[in-house]
This record gives structure tokens, C-alpha cells and sequence, in this order.
């Protein structure tokens, strides 16, 4: 936890030197506002001395008017000062945010496409807000609460120490005493206000989970058995969180105690020197003043430094996010891709999901520029795994695969998406309009564009027929579509984008017969002149391949033409062809 709060405040304090000036002019302006504030009351008591004397002469009076107009100086200039420190703290704390924000936002989306498998989307949404969230509360409790009090302390010690060495002594002593059982009371409580984060993000996950799967849930009879999961979490965050407060109210009863023994123990001194003739009535007006001012600043200190841990403890999940390498990099020097062919080689490629299944070895395959392939095999055989080892989403094992050449683990990952469009079995919308789904394909496309993309991807006369038409928003992941009419918008999408490798995982799933005549009449005009890798498990989509590869757990079984691999007795490919066509033939 030490390292992980140290990288947490060293992410801080990289946000905050861009905005230095306004940092500094905050904290300078609260020091001077506590400075004027503490001096007021040295004046106020030279007032109630000159009270004390029993003299109403108009020496006296003067000098009474004196000090008033000197204090309302003080109080004046403090009130511009916490004007300054106000409008400023706004000002720095929300840019500082705004860094963090776009830190995090920056840095998490170049993970790869298995940590977000792994990662749960509420989960990863709350660990920002948080890590942002805490930073807010942490700057206002250093610079409202823990500022004023060390300034506080330092200049009350060194008035009461010059008022009389035991004044100061006592007030000095009694301030580290609690501060420290304060310290080390907040230290000891950290692990519980970690493991009551942990057990609030178990709370946050069910949720999300259960909510993203709420049709399973409702048709699978699952309701009970979700609330009682959710119930447990809930649960046990429950007692975790009393256990925090208990121990939280249990600190606050000590540090009443102490305050009370505090004040008693001053004020019998304060009445002592008072009778030796060491101080003054007006000390004892400069004494309760400070007191006050100390009680108000070390009350809070257990408060501060418990929120201020407890908001670190929910940073830290968004730190180990910062702190987590990206498991897929660019290296060093890595150079834009260039495609003039498309020509894809996999040269003895090796994959193995988390180093323990392995699901290709030793894997050879060449794709000619232009060529059309297609990819056939039973589930789990591999072919979504060739395209997102092509794509790059993960890193192979050994091996190389290249791109007209080049080996795109050398190329920017970013060049290499450039060049190749998916349309994916699955397809997910941004909840934004139709027509900004499509022009996510090439963002500088003009509207006429987007309209002939879509036309080609037959999905225009849908759009026309909604009520907002290309300005209807999607809803959430496209929920608001049906399968076939997302499947459309994303290949609308590819015809835009128009890149020199296509791939198709499934891209015709999702339509009903009709819907997909058209739709293989849009995707012929879109392969011409592409490298194309097509995946289904339809094969009445892919007779039209230049080459099928057939593939399972052994790698590459069969290849040829849809008609050459038909004719193969007891071949794989012509087994599936008569399973699913051999009914109709």
C-alpha cells in the first residue's frame, strides 16, 4: 500500500505542476489568512488589558479605537485573502481534474483487448471516478484542513511560548501527543478502509454484471439467485463499513477526552500564573481565543487524515491500473505500416492463451494481395484468433506475422488498424447517432459519404424509416437496433473506412436471407481490389472464395476452392457443406 500511495501522490503532483501558479497562489493565500486571523487576537488582548484597568479617559478610549481599527484591517485584508484562496482553489482544482481525467481516460484505453476481458466495465468506470475523486478531497483537506493547522500551530506555540514558557510548553506537548495518537490510530485503521473499498467494488460488480445480463437473469430464472449474491456482497461490505465507523467513533470519544483535559489543565495553569502575577486578564482572552482555534483544527485532523487515507485506499485501484504495463506495445521506433498489396503472412506463428492453452503452434499461412479466403472450422478451432492476432489485439508467442513484408510487431499498432476494417460477429454501437456509428469509420467523411456507405451496406431504408432518421441514437451497445440492423451500420461502417484488408468475422450472422443476398451483393463491390478474410459458419456466404482453409486444434486440415474441397471424400469442410446444405441438395 506505501508504494502504491507514493505513485498515487507522484500521479497527483505531475497533474498539479501544470498548474503551479494557481497552486501556490491558493496555499500562500490561506497562509496569510490564517496569519491575520491568529494575529487578531494579540491586539485583543492589549484591548481587554487596557479594559481591565477601570480607566474611561479619552487616552484610553483612543487607544481602544485604535486597536478596533486595527483589527478590522486585519479582518478585512483576511477576508480578501480567503477570496483569493477560494476562487483560486476552484479554478486549480477542477484543471488538475480535468488532467487526471485525461490521464486516465489516455492510459487505460491502451491496455489490451484481454485486460478489458478480464476487467469488469463498471469496475473500471468506478476506479476512475474515484482516483479523480480522491484527489478533490485529498487537496481540499490538506489545503483547508491540515494547512491552517500546521500554520496554526506554529505561530500559537510561539505566541504562548513568548506569553510564558509553561503556556507553550503545554499547548505544544498536548498538540503532538494528538496528533500522533491520531496517526497512528489512522495507520491502523488503513487496512480496514482498504478491504472496505474491496468489498464496495465486489458490490459495484455484481451489479454492473447482473445488469448487463439482465435478460439471462429474467429468462433464466435467475432473479433469486442473483439477489442472494448480490445480498452476500452486500453484506459483507456492510459489516466492513460498520467496523470502519465503529473504529472512527471510537477515536473521536478519545480525542473529546483529551480536548476536555486540555482546556481544564490551561486554564488552572493560566489561573496559577494569573495569581503569581505572570499574565494578564487579557492573556486569558488570547489563551481561550487559541484554544478554540486549536480544538476546531486538531478535531478535524483525525477526520482529514482518515478521509484523506480512506480516499487514497479507493485511488489505489486506479493506480494499480496506472502501474499495470500495457501487454501490448509499440517498440521502440516502431514505424507507420504501409499496405500498397496486402499481401498477409503467418511464418510459424505460436499462440498460447495465458500460457497455458495453446491454440496454435507452428502455424503457417500466406494470403495472396487481393485474395479472398475464407476460414472454416468447428468452434474453438482458432479462426477468431488468426484475425485478432493479425489485428494485433494479442501478442504471438513466437513466430512472425507480416503485411506486405513488414512484420507489423515493428509497426505502430495504430498505423496497422488503419488498414485493415472489421466488421465484427458481434457488433457493439457507441450510444450516439446512426450517422456518427457509420462516420466512425473514417471521421472526416462528409454526410453524402456516409449515405452512399450506407446504401451499399443496405441499411439506409431502415434508417430513413426511424422517426430521427441518420440523427436516432442507438442506445447503449446498439440495444435499441436489432442484430441484422447493427450488423448493417457496422459494415456501413467498413465500406466507409475502405481499407485494403477486409475482415469478416460472421459479418452475415445476424440477417435473415433476404437482408443477406443484398448484403453479399454490397460485400462483392467492397472486396474488389481488398485482401479479404472471411470467417463463417455459414458456408453458403464464402462459395464465392477465392480458397477455403479449413483448421481445428491441429492447424491447417484442408484447403482449396469451395467446389475442390467438396469434392475431397470424408473431408472435413465436406461433411460441415452437407450437414448444413445437404437437406436442400
Amino acid at each position: 500500500m506505501k508504494a502504491n500511495t507514493r505513485k498515487t501522490f507522484f500521479y497527483y503532483f505531475q497533474a498539479a505542476l501544470k498548474h503551479k501558479a494557481l497552486g501556490l497562489l491558493m496555499l500562500g493565500s490561506i497562509i496569510v489568512a490564517r496569519l491575520l486571523d491568529l494575529a487578531a487576537p494579540i491586539y485583543l488582548r492589549d484591548f481587554f488589558n487596557i479594559l481591565a484597568s477601570g480607566q474611561a479617559s479619552s487616552p484610553v478610549v483612543d487607544s481602544l479605537i485604535r486597536i478596533l481599527i486595527i483589527v478590522s484591517v486585519l479582518k478585512a485584508i483576511q477576508w480578501v485573502m480567503w477570496r483569493i484562496a477560494t476562487f483560486s482553489d476552484s479554478s486549480f482544482t477542477s484543471k488538475v481534474a480535468f488532467e487526471l481525467n485525461n490521464m486516465c481516460f489516455a492510459y487505460l484505453h491502451k491496455h489490451s483487448f484481454s485486460y478489458f476481458n478480464n476487467n469488469f466495465v463498471g469496475s473500471l468506470v468506478k476506479r476512475v471516478k474515484w482516483f479523480v475523486k480522491a484527489f478533490e478531497t485529498v487537496t481540499d483537506r490538506f489545503s483547508w484542513g491540515l494547512l491552517p493547522l500546521f500554520v496554526d500551530i506554529i505561530t500559537i506555540a510561539t505566541v504562548l511560548f513568548f506569553t510564558n514558557f509553561w503556556l507553550g510548553f503545554g499547548v505544544l506537548s498536548w498538540t503532538i501527543m494528538f496528533l500522533g495518537i491520531n496517526w497512528a490510530f489512522t495507520k491502523y485503521k488503513l487496512k480496514y478502509d482498504i478491504a472496505r473499498s474491496e468489498a464496495e467494488t465486489a458490490t459495484t460488480r455484481v451489479l454492473a454484471d447482473t445488469i448487463t445480463n439482465n435478460l439471462n437473469v429474467k429468462l433464466f430464472n435467475g432473479y433469486r439467485r442473483e439477489l442472494k449474491l448480490y445480498s452476500q456482497v452486500l453484506d459483507d461490505f456492510r459489516i466492513k463499513r460498520l467496523f470502519t465507523w465503529t473504529l472512527g467513533n471510537i477515536i473521536e470519544a478519545v480525542q473529546g477526552f483529551l480536548m476536555v483535559g486540555l482546556e481544564m489543565g490551561i486554564l488552572f495553569l493560566a489561573t496559577w500564573l494569573w495569581q503569581q502575577g505572570k499574565i494578564t486578564i487579557g492573556d486569558f482572552v488570547l489563551i481561550q481565543s487559541y484554544l478554540i482555534s486549536i480544538f476546531m483544527h486538531t478535531w478535524d485532523f483525525g477526520r482529514i487524515i482518515r478521509t484523506v487515507y480512506e480516499n487514497l485506499a479507493d485511488a489505489e485501484e486506479m493506480t494499480v491500473v496506472l502501474e499495470t504495463l500495457h501487454e501490448i506495445q509499440d517498440v521502440p521506433g516502431a514505424k507507420k505500416l504501409n499496405v500498397a498489396k496486402g499481401e498477409i503472412n503467418f511464418q510459424n506463428v505460436d499462440f498460447n492463451y495465458h500460457q497455458t492453452r495453446k491454440l496454435l503452434e507452428n502455424f503457417n499461412l500466406s494470403i495472396k494481395p487481393g485474395e479472398r479466403l475464407a476460414l472454416v472450422g468447428p468452434s474453438g478451432a482458432g479462426k477468431t484468433t488468426i484475425t485478432r492476432l493479425l489485428l494485433r489485439l494479442h501478442d504471438i508467442s513466437g513466430g512472425q506475422i507480416l503485411v506486405d513484408g513488414q512484420n507489423i510487431a515493428k509497426t505502430t499498432q495504430e498505423s496497422l488498424w488503419k488498414n485493415i476494417s472489421l466488421v465484427p460477429q458481434e457488433p457493439i454501437l457507441f450510444h450516439r447517432t446512426l450517422m456518427e456509428n457509420i462516420r466512425y469509420g473514417r471521421p472526416d467523411a462528409s454526410d453524402k459519404e456516409v449515405l452512399i456507405a450506407a446504401k451499399a451496406a443496405n441499411c439506409h431504408e431502415f434508417i430513413q424509416g426511424l422517426s430521427d432518421g441518420y440523427n436516432t441514437y442507438v442506445g447503449e451497445r446498439g440495444v435499441k437496433l436489432s442484430g441484422g440492423e447493427r450488423q448493417r451500420v457496422a459494415i456501413a461502417r467498413a465500406v466507409l473506412r475502405n481499407a485494403p484488408i477486409l475482415v469478416l468475422d460472421e459479418a452475415t450472422s445476424s440477417l435473415d436471407s433476404e437482408s443477406e443476398k443484398l448484403i453479399q451483393d454490397a460485400l462483392d463491390k467492397l472486396m474488389k481490389g481488398k485482401t479479404v478474410i472471411v470467417i463463417a459458419h455459414r458456408l453458403s456466404t464464402i462459395r464465392k472464395m477465392d480458397r477455403v482453409v479449413v483448421i481445428d486444434h491441429r492447424g491447417i486440415i484442408e484447403e482449396g476452392t469451395h467446389d475442390e474441397l467438396n469434392k475431397i471424400k470424408d473431408g472435413i469442410y465436406r461433411k460441415l457443406w452437407r450437414l448444413q446444405a445437404g437437406g436442400f441438395i
